[in-house]
């Protein structure tokens, strides 16, 4: 796979690259790029500034988000992007700076869907802060990693009580009669997610957010994952319990996605 990878829209320098790998202090998001638009644009920039506040004390602002997305897939029809915030400014040592990150665009072909269906297992962990989607992905990579080798396919991470909260990269939920319950804990707000709740009424499926306990988990008739590079995957298994998988709803699921146009990426002006 070949990436094209651009800082504030110029090709990368190896002391930027190199910063990258050295200090994991930042935000990204990432998502598929079709024909100069973006399925759930709005809710990622929203993401990336309030991200660039959070973390750095300033955002370079919509406007210039859009500029540099749209020089990153300039001349392709089709491509993945990553888009990282990070500062130089901030290392190991000194991480006092405050001012307007840095902006680097990582531009390659779409990946497939994660999997087909997928049998997961409860860990306990939580990403630290939650609500962010920081660049510290060792606990969560090393919870995937865990659960492979124990012949899993990924991890479902809950908390010390056992209230479910997200997956390793991506967010859960379960199916009950008619409707979709989504777990309410300490987590990423995944934008497919977002794009999946908007589109359910169209669907004929309704909607709640609440605790999940792993001890209810046998009561669901279903369950289902999602991120932006997979609308909608069943799960079949979270331990020993087992789901029935209905490929009618899935397809319901994916339908409620993609209700959502995609937004372009530059705005047209009168």
């Amino acid at each position: 796979m070949t990436s094209d990878i651009l800082i504030n829209g110029e090709p990368a320098s190896p002391d930027d690259l190199a910063h990258q790998a050295l200090v994991n202090y930042g935000a990204y998001t990432s998502f598929r790029v079709e024909h100069g638009a973006v399925r759930g644009l709005d809710l990622h920039l929203a993401r990336l500034g309030q991200a660039a506040v959070e973390l750095f004390g300033e955002s370079p602002g919509e406007a210039e988000f859009r500029r540099l997305l749209a020089r990153a897939v300039e001349g392709r029809d089709k491509a993945w992007m990553r888009v990282s915030l990070f500062s130089p400014e901030i290392g190991h040592r000194d991480p006092s700076f405050v001012g307007r990150p840095k902006v680097m665009t990582v531009v390659s072909p779409p990946p497939p869907p994660l999997a087909a269906q997928m049998r997961v297992t409860a860990v306990k962990y939580e990403r630290k802060p939650a609500h962010l989607k920081h660049v510290a992905t060792f606990g969560a990579t090393c919870a995937r990693r865990t659960a492979r080798a124990a012949g899993f396919d990924d991890a479902l991470f809950v908390d010390d009580q056992g209230h479910v909260s997200e997956g390793v990269t991506w967010n859960i939920g379960f199916i009950k009669g008619n409707g979709v319950v989504w777990p309410q804990a300490p987590m990423l707000a995944g934008v497919t997610q977002v794009l999946i709740e908007r589109g359910l009424a169209e669907v004929g499926l309704s909607s709640q957010t609440r605790p999940v306990h792993v001890s209810e988990l046998a009561g669901f008739d279903g369950a289902f994952l999602c991120n932006s590079a997979t609308p909608a995957c069943p799960i079949t298994a979270v331990d020993d319990t087992v789901f029935a998988v209905d490929p009618t709803l899935m397809t319901a699921i994916e339908t409620a996605w993609a209700a959502n146009d995609p937004l372009p990426l530059t705005v047209q002006h009168a």
